[in-house]
């Protein structure tokens, strides 16, 4: 299962994009949210929270923590850089 979780956030991400052109509602202002709000603004308000949670999940389960933990550890095996000099 935790192998098709990335596969299935793509899916989830191309979705998204489908969902940002939303030509539904180019050309009307009506109704208005709020009764000040226009659909087409307040639409966009929430997709935009929606894919802040997509980010959020995509971080937390798609986030190649194997190339953090090499930047933290450079010092590793396969390294040929030599020792740091000391100070004199």
């Amino acid at each position: 299962m935790k192998k098709k979780i990335p596969y299935l956030l793509a899916l989830v991400v191309l979705v998204f994009y489908g969902l940002h052109q939303d030509f539904w509602f180019w050309n009307q202002a009506d109704p208005l949210i709020l009764g000040f709000i226009p659909i087409g603004l307040f639409y966009h308000a929430l997709y935009s929270i929606a894919v802040a949670g997509l980010m959020w999940v995509l971080v937390r389960y798609c986030w190649p923590g194997h190339l953090e933990k090499a930047a933290v550890n450079p010092e590793s095996p396969s390294s040929t850089r030599s020792e740091k000099p000391t100070a004199s």
